[in-house]
């Protein structure tokens, strides 16, 4: 069974009460999810479109108005393909921030809504379900080894004492693949040295003289029998040609730039993470202050209860002031702590989706390629046994008998046999 760990990930669920009153069937490739504080929203797992309003089987029309559409294509470095930010400022991310304040992660003081802290555990500044407490959670992609589900926790450094996020085991995965493909390129380019090395060697060979004073039908088999190696030093010449052109170019010039954006998309990614990070610092510190205020309200609370005055009265309503101000700052900071996290989160499904996409494409890019250098090589190989042909043709023609006549005609002496002598 797959296991996975993610932070506050949305899971397929039944509607909740109120929300939706029947089952609705969602168009093909769209699937309903929870956002972290409880929002419904829908994705489609085939283009990567994210959107709060339930999409229709009829295009053009949204099954449920609501104030914001937003449409999530995949992005990289924090931009969709048209050069526009992925979230603008006030329509769909704004959107996704007003739904934090409808529920809280962590310390809301709505008995409704509070989430006990032992159904979450905070790792390294993300917060996730309890594994002893919280149901398994559902795929994004359930019927998929997809990169969406699977790296949402940090993972123990081998060669060190820290730990390496998901998204960066993710970078390093796309610029491995990016050094493959530069390492296949430079693999093409040897063999394209043997093949130009080798026609050359057989070009110089076809004007070697030796042999060159056979005579008769198997002279004219050897000389094209040398021929051939011409022709043969041509077809390798155009092969090498062909595979530098249609092969070890594409491979090396696929995505150039490809380092220099996989290294924003690193920064945007690590951004937002140590923007989460800081937030948790401030929830933490809100904490804490709370939990003084309160001892000091509490202590105060008992003097009063040993002696009555005026001053402890005042002392109390002071404490209780503070104590109350210091919640609404631990609710502000949980706040704006769930917004910084769902906006991680809701960039990790989208990148990772992204990179996932990209190395499908980078695979496939060079799985075309080999077989383009597979079919140059069979062609190399039909059109050298095209320059054996007439080799072929020649030596079935030769005729020693034809050979020896025409050679006897042009050389001989005479025709008189020598006869005894006489005395």
């Amino acid at each position: 069974m797959r296991t996975n760990c993610r932070a506050k990930k949305p899971g397929m669920v039944p509607p909740p009460p109120g929300e939706e009153s029947q089952t609705v069937i969602l168009p093909p490739g769209w699937h309903s999810y929870l956002s972290p504080q409880g929002r419904r929203y829908y994705v489609n797992t085939t283009t990567n479109e994210t959107t709060w309003e339930r999409p229709s089987s009829s295009p053009g029309i949204s099954a449920s108005p609501g104030p914001h559409r937003s449409s999530l294509p995949p992005t990289v470095n924090g931009y969709h393909a048209s050069g526009t930010p992925a979230h603008p400022p006030e329509t769909a991310h704004m959107s996704l921030r007003k739904s934090t304040v409808d529920s809280q992660n962590l310390g809301s003081s709505s008995p409704g809504k509070k989430q006990s802290k032992e159904n979450t555990i905070t790792i390294n500044c993300v917060t996730f379900p309890h594994p002893d407490t919280m149901p398994e959670q559902q795929l994004l992609k359930p019927t998929e080894w997809s990169y969406c589900d699977y790296f949402w926790a940090d993972k123990k450094d081998p060669q060190g004492n820290g730990t390496v996020a998901g998204f960066e085991l993710l970078l390093q995965k796309q610029l491995k693949g990016k050094q493959m493909q530069k390492e296949m390129s430079e693999f093409i380019r040897e063999r394209i040295k043997i093949e130009e090395e080798y026609a050359k060697n057989l070009a110089k060979l076809s004007q070697n003289s030796l042999a060159a004073q056979e005579e008769g039908s198997l002279g004219e088999a050897w000389a094209q029998v040398k021929k051939s190696l011409a022709d043969e030093a041509e077809v390798h010449l155009k092969f090498s040609a062909k595979l530098h052109s249609e092969v070890e170019k594409p491979l090396m010039n696929f995505r150039e730039n490809f380092k220099k954006d996989m290294k924003k998309c690193d920064h945007h990614i690590a951004d937002l993470r140590k923007q989460l990070a800081s937030r948790y610092a401030s929830v933490e510190k809100a904490r804490k202050a709370l939990t003084e205020r309160q001892k000091d309200l509490e202590m105060k609370t008992q003097q009063l209860e040993i002696k009555l005055s005026n001053k402890t009265e005042e002392d109390i309503k002071k404490a209780r002031r503070k104590s109350t101000q210091a919640g609404d700052d631990l609710m502000r900071c949980v706040d704006l702590y769930n917004q910084a996290q769902s906006k991680w989160f809701e960039e990790m499904v989208t990148t990772t989706l992204e990179l996932e996409r990209l190395e499908v494409e980078r695979v496939e890019m060079i799985r075309q390629h080999l077989c383009q250098y597979t079919q140059l090589r069979h062609e190399t190989d039909m059109f050298n046994q095209s320059t054996v042909e007439p080799v072929d043709q020649l030596l079935r023609k030769v005729d020693p008998a034809k050979d020896r006549e025409l050679w006897v005609r042009e050389h001989k002496t005479g025709n008189i046999r020598p006869v005894d002598m006489e005395i």
